[in-house]
């Protein structure tokens, strides 16, 4: 089964079950076991997915961790598991005893529907207070399938996910912090806009109006970014038919474009090898009648790959740069899709062509 496929069946599960669900054991049953077959691991083999893996801590003897997923016979990933209807902020002290006694680099706390990941950013062998990685099966986005693919057991290289995990534990702070302010700015965030724009006396006064002031503008800076980018939209709608008209896509009544199952994890797939390269945020993908096609920076003059699956000889297209003008292409038979996986190298190539 299709990783997106199958979390959209785990969370459709999620959604029928949870509130039957009244046990933690249960709910590792029902929800937790099945997120880790989703990622590859054999979670009936005890010797890969560990269940009661013991983490002595000082005097206490006995202490376990729910489960350990041990790789290349080291434990990788401890995994504490709670009853789905609990919340999480009140279990992490228990993971954080047992992470600091084993060679572990990634601690995973769960209800089964949220997934909590953490590491030691902050200080060495001492696992961080706030996760690096949150991801909600009941409201999964396209950047945390991305980051999930990370923890593939086929995938998986701590390196690769360490190397990413201070960005991206930092960027998720900043914007929860803003989306806040944005929300509904707190004092400290008025005084610098004040400090910044104003320069009366900053009276209680002032700055209960200049609070409802800096949201209302916040407001229509979003509005007119909104706007703007749709404005851009437009304004490539000719750039758009010229590209198409030079590829012959055009659109009829006869023939319509079906985007599949397969060409979007061809699509998840290269957005999770470009997170090496770049923010995978600037990959997105336009789908025509003859070719499924992956962009840079919301571009088709900027394109990456174009996926060829609907027919019996799958191929991959890859571009051919010079000075940032498309000169060429090389075409790519593979057997399945996962064969894009074979040209992380090209695409690294591509980007490093027209940034």
């Amino acid at each position: 089964m299709d990783f997106v496929d199958g979390l959209k069946e785990l969370s459709e599960k999620l959604i029928k079950l949870k509130d039957k669900i009244t046990t933690e054991e249960a709910t590792k049953t029902a929800f937790v076991m099945p997120f880790f077959d989703l990622l590859g691991y054999d979670t009936r083999n005890p010797l890969e997915f560990m269940p009661e893996y013991v983490a002595d801590v000082g005097d206490k003897k006995g202490e376990k961790v729910d489960y350990t997923i041990i790789i290349d016979g080291q434990p990788q990933i401890l995994i504490e598991a709670k009853w789905c209807g609990e919340k999480l902020d009140i279990h992490n002290n228990q993971l954080v005893r047992y992470f600091t006694v084993t060679n572990a680099k990634i601690g995973i706390l769960t209800n089964g529907i949220v997934y909590e990941f953490y590491t030691d950013l902050e200080e060495t062998n001492k696992m961080d207070k706030k996760p690096f990685l949150v991801v909600d099966l009941l409201n999964i986005k396209d950047s945390d399938v991305v980051e999930l693919k990370k923890f593939f057991k086929s995938n998986f290289n701590i390196d690769n996910i360490l190397s990413t995990a201070e960005v991206l534990k930092y960027s998720n702070a900043i914007k929860r912090l803003l989306l806040s302010q944005f929300d509904e700015p707190n004092e400290y965030f008025v005084d610098y806009i004040l400090s910044q724009v104003y320069e009366g006396r900053k009276t209680q006064n002032v700055k209960d109006k200049f609070a409802d002031i800096t949201k209302k503008s916040i407001s229509q800076v979003i509005n007119d970014m909104v706007r703007t980018k749709l404005e851009n939209a437009l304004a490539t709608k000719e750039e758009v038919q010229e590209d198409i008209i030079e590829d012959t896509q055009q659109i009829t009544p006869e023939k319509k474009i079906n985007t599949t199952d397969e060409e979007i994890s061809g699509y998840y797939i290269v957005k999770s090898i470009f997170a090496e390269f770049t923010n995978s945020e600037r990959i997105s993908y336009k789908d025509t009648t003859n070719y499924f096609g992956i962009i840079l920076d919301n571009s088709i003059r900027k394109w990456v790959c174009r996926l060829h699956l609907n027919y019996a000889q799958k191929y991959i297209e890859l571009p051919v740069y010079d000075e940032g003008k498309r000169v060429s292409e090389n075409k790519f038979f593979i057997e399945n899709v996962e064969g894009i996986y074979q040209y992380k190298k090209e695409f690294r190539d591509i980007l490093s062509k027209i940034g």
